[in-house]
């Protein structure tokens, strides 16, 4: 038998800071149906291929009886290193070692020791079918924001979270009431206004889903919005009035290293460069071609560049280029 309390003992011992448990159940259909329902998902296969597992722990972990979410804070710190003037801008997140590597060990460490005492557990990182957010809001970690961020009211929203789903019975937490009121701060706050309503993200505006999934030329209605955001956007959260007094992240591999990259050294990268500067942070998620891709989108790259890059293999890079020596010949 393992009580509640043991497992959040644990979880902290292996540096979460936060651990909170939901019984596991089928979640309601109706937020991810209406979502993918309007296309705001942007089409991304991933997350409609495996739809139902998402709704259904059990279908993940046959006899599903508990989610255990834990999450840890990236907060930022008064002595980080800021974006130099005129670089382009990574967001938070993703500033540090990739947070997926980074907390996949101390959930595989949790997962183990559940294993210890007899319990079935499946493990993810922000790369399974889970509703992470949905479980830490019935878990009672925080509530879902309208920029569609979890929000702790301690930690504000600079969180990252991993999932247990386990056959062991534990005592569940209460569910997180909605904290954000009539605010609405983060709405008028986004470049290009990706949010479509409260608690709804439309990908195809949003920046973040632009600069590190999508793999074709920006559409220049979000480029010209973008404010030099190469990596991720903060923006929604820059003005959430819950992050005013966050605590800075205690975890030392998620502490900013990157926070801004030279539009110049973005436009020479070579593949093996991108890899040598890059490898074990986020920024790979987008690789090469990508941050390429986007640094043309942003503007400013010499004709030159963009005669190379127009001829350049990868398919993204090669129409932003092409489209970038058109707007400059207007």
């Amino acid at each position: 038998m393992i009580e509640s309390e043991q497992v959040k003992a644990r979880a902290h011992e292996l540096g979460f800071d936060l651990c909170g448990i939901a019984a596991a159940h089928p979640l309601d259909p109706a937020p991810l149906d209406r979502w993918l329902s309007k296309g705001w998902d942007a089409n991304l296969s991933y997350v409609r291929e495996r739809r139902e597992e998402r709704l259904d722990p059990s279908r993940l972990l046959p006899g599903a009886a508990s989610v255990i979410v834990v999450a840890a804070s990236y907060a930022p710190g008064a002595d980080d290193p800021q974006p130099a003037p005129g670089e382009l801008l990574v967001a938070r997140y993703a500033r540090g070692r990739d947070y997926h590597n980074v907390l996949l060990k101390p959930v595989r460490k949790l997962a183990a020791w559940l294993r210890s005492f007899g319990a079935r557990v499946y493990a993810e990182v922000d790369a399974g079918a889970v509703m992470e957010k949905a479980w830490a809001q019935e878990a009672g970690l925080g509530w879902i924001g309208k920029n569609g961020c979890l929000i702790h009211e301690r930690l504000g929203s600079w969180l990252l979270l991993g999932a247990l789903i386990t056959d062991a019975s534990l005592a569940p937490d209460m569910p997180h009431p909605d904290r954000c009121g009539e605010c609405i701060l983060c709405i008028p706050a986004c470049p290009t206004g990706a949010i479509a309503e409260p608690r709804y993200v439309d990908s195809n505006r949003c920046i973040a889903y632009h600069t590190i999934e999508h793999r074709q030329a920006i559409p220049e209605e979000i480029a010209s919005r973008a404010g030099g955001r190469i990596f991720g956007c903060d923006a929604c959260q820059d003005v959430c009035p819950w992050n005013r007094r966050a605590p800075p992240g205690a975890l030392v591999q998620l502490r900013a290293r990157t926070p801004s990259l030279r539009a110049a050294d973005v436009l020479a990268l070579t593949p093996a460069e991108a890899r040598r500067r890059f490898e074990g942070t986020p920024l790979m998620r987008a690789g090469r071609d990508g941050l390429v891709r986007t640094a043309l989108a942003l503007g400013g790259a010499p004709g030159e560049v963009l005669s190379a890059l127009a001829g350049d293999r990868a398919p993204g890079v090669r129409e932003q280029a092409r489209r970038s020596m058109i707007a400059a010949e207007k």
